[in-house]
């Protein structure tokens, strides 16, 4: 039988967070009453959902140069793309955006999806080896 698991209001996830060493701050940009999560140099946004929960505004993301990068999987390696800058991710920096992830889900009671919790999963896939293929 399934666990139901108890939703957690947004004041409680962002005491939660505060007391696992996340930094929490009001989000420069975005909707107003929405808040900047960090931690081993990745953010995200979060925001009060309108059923009291959690809703994720910007997905976890690498903090680079002050923006978050998004991941970009180009086929033979893994790149962190902001607006400005891309770089190519390291190891070190995966490691570091799934473990962020994973504790960000744990204290707003999200859902952990089987995939999500081998690896680091990216938002965009570029193999250029398919390009102009229908």
């Amino acid at each position: 039988m399934a666990k139901k698991t108890q939703q957690r209001t947004f004041q409680d996830v962002l005491s939660t967070l505060g007391t696992q060493h996340f930094d929490v701050a009001p989000a420069s940009q975005g909707s107003r009453g929405s808040f900047q999560v960090r931690k081993y140099g990745c953010a995200a946004e979060i925001a009060a959902a309108k059923d009291g929960g959690v809703d994720l505004l910007v997905r976890p993301g690498w903090l680079l140069n002050g923006e978050i990068a998004r991941i970009v999987d180009r086929g033979y390696q893994k790149f962190l793309k902001t607006t400005h800058l891309e770089i190519p991710a390291t190891a070190d920096h995966l490691r570091s955006l799934h473990s962020f992830s994973e504790e960000l889900k744990e204290a707003s009671g999200g859902m952990s999806l089987y995939n999500e919790s081998l690896g680091t999963t990216s938002d965009r896939y570029l193999y250029d080896r398919v390009a102009g293929r229908e």
